[in-house]
């Protein structure tokens, strides 16, 4: 055996393992995750219980936690703030195990902003599942919230193909992965934008556009060459999905989405999967992003597809137009009425 295939060999070799060691980190944080969720929603459960049993009031969580913290010597964790927090967690989610179950895999903070923001089921349903499914941060999640994420999923349903094209795992799994909606507003963009200009900016913002798109996308390239007999073709954006291990072509559509965009796609995808793609990875997927879309013709143009094809509208901004500004009271105004009338001051 020559020192390249050696080489090879062991590069191979060295891949594998250090997946596998990724994985058991992986597994390893979300059980400890887990674990310390559940301690939270436990300790919730025996201040709501003892507080029915002996009627204890506030005082008793004031106590509980100096004693706490000087004897595990942590300030945070149990402070008197997170205390209350773990006794919400507890009592919000006690009559919906399927909620409290969710709720299990994301991180204490993200959860404590969910019970803050969110009042009703579904909307925490939704957003516990993107959380989980598209490994959200605290501020993406906040910055999700903010951009009425849940309301734009009712809006505007996710229009593709996947079930048709994919097996049943890979559909579901792709299904995770795209959104209805894309929130542009991250790359500056206010404004109708011409597709290359949309384009460049992705490109300059692909950081701030990879988490908008969600977990487990790397970006390969932009004008991405694929060759054809006579002529060349340009994928917008290429990406490869860890999760889903394929690659991902979005188009980029700066107007109304048309029939003729998926058929264009479709040649993308099949030229991706005869030139580009590996051995090991699953069948590239497609996504069109534009402006607008009429959920007639995405429907009936995508049916008879061989190939995976989503379409999804990009949402510009959500900052007041111009023409209402200075006829609505701004939020310092508005902060500065309510700490007037009745006295709760939002800096405290």
């Amino acid at each position: 055996m020559s020192n390249i295939v050696k080489n090879i060999d062991y590069r191979d070799f060295l891949e594998q393992i250090l997946e596998e060691i990724q994985k058991a980190r992986i597994k390893a944080s979300s059980q400890l995750i887990r674990a310390k969720i559940e301690l939270y929603s436990n300790i919730g459960k025996i201040i709501v219980d003892r507080q029915r049993q002996y009627g204890w009031g506030k005082s008793i969580v004031e106590q509980l936690a100096k004693d706490l913290q000087e004897i595990t010597d942590t300030t945070i964790s149990f402070s008197e703030r997170n205390l209350w927090f773990m006794k919400q967690f507890y009592t919000e989610y006690v009559d919906y195990p399927e909620l409290h179950n969710l709720a299990l895999d994301i991180p204490w903070g993200q959860n404590i902003l969910i019970l803050q923001k969110l009042k009703d089921y579904k909307s925490r349903e939704y957003y516990l599942k993107s959380t989980i499914g598209f490994a959200w941060s605290r501020n993406v999640l906040l910055n999700q919230i903010k951009a009425n994420a849940y309301e734009y999923h009712l809006e505007n349903p996710k229009q593709h193909n996947f079930r048709e094209t994919l097996p049943e795992h890979l559909s579901e799994q792709a299904d995770n992965a795209m959104k209805s909606v894309y929130n542009l507003e991250l790359l500056g963009v206010k404004q109708p934008i011409k597709e290359r200009e949309l384009e460049r900016l992705m490109v300059i913002n692909v950081k701030k556009l990879l988490m908008e798109l969600g977990y487990g996308f790397t970006f390969i390239g932009n004008q991405y060459k694929l060759k054809g007999n006579t002529k060349d073709y340009f994928v917008d954006l290429l990406f490869f999905h860890r999760g889903l291990k394929c690659l991902v072509a979005i188009e980029l559509k700066a107007g109304e989405y048309k029939a003729e965009y998926a058929s264009k796609l479709n040649l993308y995808l099949n030229l991706l999967d005869q030139q580009v793609r590996m051995e090991d990875e699953n069948p590239p997927i497609g996504i069109i992003l534009c402006a607008e879309k009429d959920n007639f013709e995405v429907e009936f143009s995508l049916k008879d597809f061989n190939k995976p094809i989503g379409v999804a509208e990009y949402q510009l901004t959500r900052q007041l137009p111009d023409k209402f500004k200075g006829k609505l009271p701004s939020a310092i105004e508005i902060k500065k009425q309510i700490k007037e009338k009745y006295g709760f001051d939002f800096n405290n």
